[in-house]
This record gives C-alpha cells, sequence and structure tokens, in this order.
C-alpha cells in the first residue's frame, strides 16, 4: 500500500486516484458476491478516501457480523453446558474446535498410512521383480476407511451430479414452459404435485429402481453415491424449472416479434433472444436448487449409506461417544458453511454470465 501512496503523489495525482478509485468500483461488485464486501472500505482508505466515511461503511460490512458472531458464541458457550443429553452436556464452541482440529489430524495420520502402504507395496513389487517373480507383482488399493476431508469431498461431487443432472431436465422444460402455453398447462400439474415431495419418500423408490437398473456399479459411481444423487436431483430441479419458465415468459414481447419479424428458427430466437433475457430468473432458479439440493443431500446420505457428511453425522449420532456431540456440531457448522460458499459461487457465476449477456 506504501507503493501505492508514492505513486499516487506525482503530478498526475488525481488521474491516477481516479483510475485507483474506478478499479476498486468496479472490484466492488465481485467482492460482495464473494462475500469480501468489507474488503472495499479498505481498499478505499488505502487509495486515500475519506477514513471517516469508510470506516462507516466498513462497520456495516465487517463489524456488526463480528458483533453478531462473537454474541452467539458466547451464548452457545454459555448456554451449551447446562443443557444435558444421554451423551453429557452439549459440547461448547472450544469443544467443537478441538474435534475439528482431531478431524483434520485422523485426515494427515490416514494418508500417512496410505503412503506408507504404497511405499511398502512398491518395495515387495521390487523384490520380486530381482528374485524374478514378475508373475507375483500385485497392485492393491489402499481401502483404509474414508476420512472427514475425503467425505466433504464425496458430499461436493454428489451434490455436483445431482445438480448437474437437474440442471440439465430442468432448464431445456423451463424455456419451453415458457415458450409454448400448452406445454406449460400439460406439465404445470406434475410440477405442482411434485414439486413439495420430500426425500425421504423419493428415496425408497430411488433404491429400487436403481437396484434394478444399474447393476454394474463402477468405483467412481458406487450405487449409494447414484441413488442419492438421483434424490437430489428429483428435488432439486423444480426451482429452476419454475423459475426458467418465469424468466422465458417475461422476455419482451416486441423483442419476440422482432424475432418473427426476421423468421429467426426456434434454435437461434432461444439462444440470441430468449436465453440472454431470461438468464437472471434462471440463474435465481439455479441458486435456489443448489441450495435445495445441499439440504436434501444430508438426508439422503443418512439413509443410502452414501459415505459423504450425512453418513458422518448418522455414524456419530449411532456411535454415542463422549466426543461424537462434538464433531456433529462440527459437521453442522461444515454443511452451512459450504452452503454459504456454494451460494456465493454461483452468485458470482451469476454476475459474471448475466454481465457479459448484457455488455
Amino acid at each position: 500500500m506504501a507503493d501505492a501512496s508514492d505513486a499516487l503523489s506525482g503530478p498526475d495525482d488525481g488521474k491516477k486516484r481516479e483510475k485507483l478509485f474506478s478499479l476498486i468500483n468496479r472490484a466492488s461488485g465481485w467482492l460482495d458476491a464473494l462475500g469480501f464486501a468489507f474488503l472495499v472500505p479498505l481498499l478505499k482508505i488505502a487509495a486515500g478516501d475519506n477514513p471517516r466515511e469508510q470506516l462507516t461503511e466498513l462497520k456495516k460490512a465487517l463489524l456488526y457480523p463480528l458483533l453478531g458472531i462473537g454474541a452467539f458464541l458466547v451464548a452457545w458457550g454459555v448456554l451449551a453446558p447446562q443443557v444435558q443429553t444421554s451423551l453429557g452436556a452439549i459440547p461448547g464452541p472450544v469443544q467443537v474446535f478441538e474435534q475439528a482440529l482431531n478431524l483434520l489430524e485422523d485426515h494427515r495420520a490416514e494418508r500417512q498410512k496410505a503412503v506408507a502402504f504404497y511405499q511398502r507395496q512398491d518395495e515387495r513389487n521390487v523384490k520380486l521383480v530381482a528374485a524374478g517373480k514378475s508373475d507375483k507383482v500385485k497392485h492393491r488399493k489402499y481401502t483404509g476407511k474414508p476420512t472427514y476431508l475425503d467425505q466433504i469431498v464425496t458430499s461436493l461431487f454428489t451434490v455436483g451430479l445431482g445438480f448437474l443432472i437437474a440442471t440439465v431436465i430442468a432448464v431445456p422444460l423451463g424455456i419451453a414452459s415458457g415458450l409454448w402455453g400448452n406445454f406449460n398447462g400439460a406439465i404445470n400439474p406434475l410440477v405442482q404435485i411434485f414439486k413439495p415431495v420430500s426425500p425421504l419418500a423419493w428415496l425408497p423408490i430411488v433404491t429400487m429402481v436403481v437396484s434394478a437398473l444399474y447393476t454394474d456399479p463402477t468405483d467412481l459411481l458406487p450405487k449409494s453415491l447414484v441413488i442419492s444423487a438421483v434424490t437430489v436431483t428429483l428435488c432439486s430441479l423444480w426451482p429452476t424449472l419454475i423459475n426458467t419458465a418465469l424468466g422465458v415468459a417475461s422476455v419482451d414481447k416486441d423483442l419476440m416479434n422482432v424475432g418473427r419479424v426476421l423468421q429467426l428458427p426456434t434454435a437461434k430466437t432461444i439462444t440470441k433472444l430468449v436465453l440472454p433475457s431470461a438468464l437472471p430468473l434462471i440463474f435465481t432458479g439455479l441458486r435456489l436448487s443448489l441450495g435445495v439440493g445441499w439440504m436434501v443431500l444430508i438426508a439422503a446420505e443418512m439413509l443410502a449409506q452414501n459415505p459423504g457428511l450425512g453418513k458422518f453425522v448418522w455414524d456419530e449420532f449411532q456411535n454415542g461417544s463422549s466426543q461424537s456431540l462434538a464433531k456433529i456440531m462440527v459437521a453442522v457448522l461444515t454443511i452451512g458453511l459450504i452452503g454459504f460458499l456454494l451460494d456465493r459461487l454461483m452468485f458470482a457465476l451469476q454476475r459474471a454470465v448475466t454481465h457479459s449477456a448484457n455488455r
């Protein structure tokens, strides 16, 4: 920042400052989308703006949220020990933080075991080759238990797969529904019937269908993961479908009339006229669908026994050790933070796509 101050002290001070503020203002939208809005007033202060005015903005963007989080942590730490369960008192922030560190340490220890396993295997195979017994060389995969971080990755992959399938189904149906009233009238009753169905109701049906059709599962897509992903799809496609239909139906009629006058084919009408106008609402639906999918996933993984965060919570609940409650709280906070980050990333993608579409 000292270099920036020196650069602004020359004869072109005004122009450089103006350019710097313009850069900060352009970046502010992205920082806000990614959840870093508090950096904007700090950057403006560093660039030489009025500190008093920017400190007011900093209070709104950083101080008040931190005060809210601090008040929550204090209330949690004071009230949690007062609640006694069959597993002991509800863990406070300190105990939960300790278990988070323990889970990270378990992950490191498991990775070290895997490295040692592959080293021993390689050494054994080298000795067999040297002894002329190449036919006895074997390459086995390490089969240790999945760690907490592995389960997070599995959950993200599962929700990503379910969300992708939901998007591929919902966006074309939404476009067709928005363009053609008769099609909308045909599928609207089905949307209204299936939209409120709980994942717990879908799961037994999905389990039976996947078990019947998916008879040769692979290591990348085990049956439990496919069941969870399909359940996520069935519960998360509705917000995207509805918002896409609404966005397409809201396209300016004059714009559509121009397309008819130019006799544009349907494909070009959709790509050149409909999608650019409907993108903001489509992305609103995608954000809602991703949020719904992430919530649904945890319940689906619990029942399908897919090795993700849902199964982790269920296993700790069944375990019933003195540390289980704290580990479950770690999972709850992890689920919330990942949900927030997924929403922020989708919002940033929305800004990128809709801005480029409107240029």
